[in-house]
């Protein structure tokens, strides 16, 4: 099986849309859209988190060794366009987009979200392209009324209604 089949199947796999943030020594942000994220354990609470060695986030994460995990609402897909890089905005710029705030951590936290898990990276693997970042959960910040996640799949963002 080559790249292209496999990319393309993992087109089918929908996922939630999260920004992934973080702050180096010096207080300059960075952040990437990302779907690799999913819960690991819930004593203690962790999840893991994938990003691409070659990113910002990556380097910074390895360094400050804190990172969160802002999980979009429905309607905050402006914010991931940016965070994607499709604006063309690199680290501190892209924090134009959105409301965000440090509470925690220190990492940056996005308003207004449907929830933002602040981490303490607990370990990190290097697998191919990418690192996998196992962050303990440091804080949970749910937002009230803000129950329908933005979602990503097919190569389109997506939304979920809430199921009665």
């Amino acid at each position: 099986m080559g790249n292209e089949e496999f990319r393309a199947g993992m087109r089918k796999l929908a996922g939630g849309v999260t920004i992934i943030t973080s702050i180096d020594s010096t207080g300059q942000r960075c952040g990437l859209t990302a779907t690799a994220v999913c819960s690991l354990s819930t004593e203690p609470p962790s999840l893991v988190a994938c990003v691409n060695r070659n990113s910002s986030v990556a380097a910074v994460v390895e360094s400050t060794r804190v990172f969160a995990v802002n999980v979009l609402s429905f309607d905050q897909q402006d914010v991931a366009e940016v965070f994607a890089g499709r604006a063309g905005l690199v680290r501190e710029e892209r924090f134009a987009s959105g409301k965000w705030r440090a509470i925690e951590t220190g990492a940056p936290v996005l308003h207004d979200t449907a929830v933002t898990f602040e981490c303490e990276l607990a370990e990190i693997k290097e697998f191919g392209t990418h690192l996998i970042l196992i962050g303990q959960v440091a804080a949970t910040h749910l937002s009230e009324g803000r129950d329908n996640p933005l979602l990503y799949g097919n190569g389109a963002f997506l939304t979920a209604a809430a199921v009665a």
